[in-house]
């Protein structure tokens, strides 16, 4: 019993310390992203590597997922015969909720994965210590662009996804089912309110793609200097910043829209 016990206390302490460093970390990150503001060409190059190298798997995914809630909204409205208000559907469904999520645990699965793997082995091979013997910050050279990158990336993959998604769902209300476009655009523009809806988007995205970020580049910078340290701090990446994204968007969701729901 008393084992028990002292290995529960043993857990406990272990993840306040990591919680500890991690917002240690975070300090420290984010001034590196002021002074890394000299220096627009890092920002840029992390931009393509997090950002655009990952628009294809979320334009892609936002494509099909708008076609699956067009097919299956139009079945659903159908039995109201309210099939003119499927583009307003679709279009909340996606700006408010599908689009952050879905793109944040995309990105977090595709870039993500990445940047953990590319510090870890960027530590693993003493490549951070070696800037550090040479006088120059990590966290403004390594840190500082990466998470301005994902700050950025994130919400315009979300955008991406939701327009993307608008697109599939109207291709099949209106060529496969016959909905009138006009009206399918019509009544969308109308309902969907920017400060209300797509402005709610955009800080949910905004604040995925820290916690993203922030969960990446620390488990790559405290991950152990082997492979299999480095292989298990992915892991770690994915599957804690996918649970963030999660967690997360019921709070802001409650937040923003739970007194209006």
């Amino acid at each position: 019993m008393v084992e028990f016990i002292q290995s529960i206390g043993a857990s406990a302490l272990g993840t306040v310390r990591k919680l500890g460093a991690a917002g240690v970390f975070l300090y420290h990150a984010l001034f590196g992203m002021i002074k890394v503001l000299r220096r627009p060409k890092l920002i840029v190059q992390q931009i393509y590597n997090v950002g655009v190298l990952s628009m294809a798997i979320v334009v892609i995914a936002g494509f099909f997922v708008g076609m699956v809630l067009g097919l299956q909204g139009y079945y659903q409205l159908s039995r109201f015969a309210a099939e003119s208000s499927l583009g307003l559907g679709v279009a909340l469904t996606l700006v408010r909720e599908l689009g952050p999520v879905v793109a944040g645990l995309l990105f977090a699965g595709r870039a993500g994965s990445a940047l953990t793997a590319e510090i870890g082995l960027m530590k693993a091979t003493e490549q951070l210590s070696a800037m550090e013997m040479m006088a120059v910050n990590p966290f403004e050279r390594v840190i500082g662009p990466r998470f301005w990158a994902g700050l950025i990336s994130l919400p315009l993959l979300a955008a991406m996804f939701s327009a993307v998604g608008v697109l599939g769902s109207y291709i099949v209300a209106v060529w496969q089912f016959g909905v009138d476009g006009g009206v399918f655009m019509s009544i969308m523009q109308k309902g969907v309110d920017f400060y209300y809806d797509v402005l709610n988007g955009i800080v949910k995205s905004l604040i995925f793609g820290l916690v993203v970020t922030w969960i990446a580049l620390f488990e790559g910078y405290s991950a152990e200097p082997t492979s299999n340290g480095v292989s298990l701090a992915t892991t770690r990446t994915v599957v804690t910043a996918s649970l963030s994204i999660l967690a997360l968007d019921y709070v802001l969701t409650a937040l923003m829209f739970g007194g209006s729901i």
